[in-house]
């Protein structure tokens, strides 16, 4: 496996890890749109008399803008730049959340709910990009799992801010304070270098050459050779689209993306947060204080497991942690499904589905939730990462509707137990899946992984 040698300049990653940390700050937003609907929806059931339908849709609204949101986010990025393209996000996400807070029926939480989901989906596609394209490869994969440390963040703070307001019934004030740490995100990514990558793709190379001297810390030598690699990957004549229809390597790494796409989301971790609180009442835990809690507890346990994957990623590599990952999920899953198939009746047995809970989710938050990003946003060539990124974002966020709006009807056909039992055998799955397709891309550059694909090497083999 190649790998980067260069150390990085002490300067020049406290430089990479304060745009790393701007940046980042779309992932907070992701985080707390999806863990404040979890304490918001008891409310809003109550407020509206909502049945199980509309509240899958309430839910599963926020998935549909999402997907929307970024299929266009491509077109945008590949045209205003990946910095701008966070900047409409943020606006996007304020606008969002106030609508949200104001919503007078059900259906037009619903709308409001789609309207935010445009601002998931843009920030959730672009961000990884943007945070690949600056960093070292020595840093990339904690880079990017630091977006995925502020999601986790981002869930921690809804959860805590549902506990707070659940008392006085304040499911807008729930909503409606994600519009806070928006505007400071439009205040912050003002402020960040556009991407090197992207400026030289459009032909702007002095900035780009600026740019990369500001992030590698005026090593003019190893700005040269990564402002030639890019050059490189930069010269092919087709992009985007059009790339995906002409070139079959570029079709399979989109697909690729795809896949892994689809693996993160059906491990069933969405599940657990979208619905955390009814989740905690099938396991006995029938007070709203003791359900908001009980969320809490699972957001600190996200929070500080995805620690374990910033600490580990370049380290150990991606695969590693994905194996684990799967294996411990698919576990918790049937460990899960036996005890609501053969009961929660005593204290000891709920303690242990709590446990169980908090097991599944810490494996969740060091391996599938930031690893499917990194791998996502390394595996694309420069010329057609807005499209392939494009491709696998709408397969996360309609999976993710799909997801939040079909759980409380597999309950309902399949029954408790044979809910979580799907979703344990599909995390076995994805251990053969992740042997047979997924390549360990730790410590190797962007254009190396690109050079692999268009070679035509297999996909598991693409990182050598």
């Amino acid at each position: 496996m190649q790998s980067n040698e260069t150390a990085t300049a002490p300067g020049s990653r406290s430089t990479v890890w304060v745009i790393g940390f701007v940046a980042a700050l779309a992932g907070l937003l992701f985080g707390m749109d999806i863990g404040v609907i979890s304490g918001a929806l008891p409310l809003i059931e109550k407020a509206f008399s909502v049945n199980d339908f509309m509240q899958e849709m309430i839910v599963s609204a926020m998935m549909a803008g999402a997907a929307v949101g970024a299929a266009f986010s491509g077109q945008i990025s590949r045209r205003f730049g990946r910095r701008r393209t966070l900047l409409i996000s943020g606006i996007v996400f304020a606008a969002g959340a106030l609508f949200c807070a104001g919503a007078w029926s059900p259906l037009s939480l619903v709308a409001a709910r789609a309207v935010l989901g445009i601002a998931v989906g843009m920030s959730s596609f672009i961000a990884p990009i943007y945070l690949s394209e600056v960093a070292p490869e020595s840093v990339r994969g904690r880079l990017i799992s630091f977006y995925q440390l502020m999601i986790m963040t981002g869930i921690l703070v809804a959860y805590l801010v549902n506990a707070v307001f659940v008392d006085i019934g304040g499911w807008r004030l729930m909503l409606g304070v994600i519009a806070l740490p928006a505007l400071l995100m439009v205040i912050g990514m003002a402020t960040l270098p556009r991407s090197p990558r992207w400026l030289i793709d459009r032909g702007l190379t002095d900035e780009a050459h600026r740019v990369l001297l500001q992030l590698r810390g005026g090593d003019q030598s190893r700005v040269d050779a990564e402002m030639a690699l890019i050059r490189d990957s930069a010269q092919l004549s087709e992009a985007g689209a059009r790339l995906f229809r002409n070139n079959a390597n570029f079709r399979r790494s989109t697909g690729l993306g795809m896949v892994l796409q689809f693996m993160q989301q059906f491990t069933g971790a969405n599940v657990i947060l979208y619905y955390a609180p009814h989740i905690l009442e099938l396991a006995g835990y029938d007070s709203a204080r003791q359900q908001l809690w009980g969320t809490v507890l699972i957001g600190v346990l996200m929070t500080l497991a995805t620690f374990i994957a910033i600490a580990f990623v370049d380290r150990l590599g991606r695969k590693p942690l994905l194996y684990s990952g799967f294996s411990v999920m698919g576990i918790c899953m049937l460990l899960l499904g036996g005890l609501y198939e053969y009961g929660l009746a005593s204290i000891w047995a709920q303690y242990i589905a709590i446990s169980l809970l908090g097991v599944f989710v810490i494996s969740y938050a060091m391996s599938a939730a930031p690893m499917i990003w990194v791998l996502c946003s390394e595996i694309q060539p420069l010329r057609g990462r807005d499209f392939g990124v494009t491709c696998s974002t709408v397969t996360n966020w309609v999976s993710n509707m799909i997801i939040g709006a079909t759980f409380l009807t597999l309950l309902t056909t399949l029954g408790n137990a044979g809910t979580f039992w799907l979703y344990a055998g599909l995390n076995f799955v994805f251990i053969l899946a992740t042997f047979c397709l997924i390549p360990e891309t730790k410590g190797v550059s962007l254009e190396r992984i690109e050079q692999n694909l268009m070679a035509g090497r297999p996909l598991r083999r693409i990182g050598l």
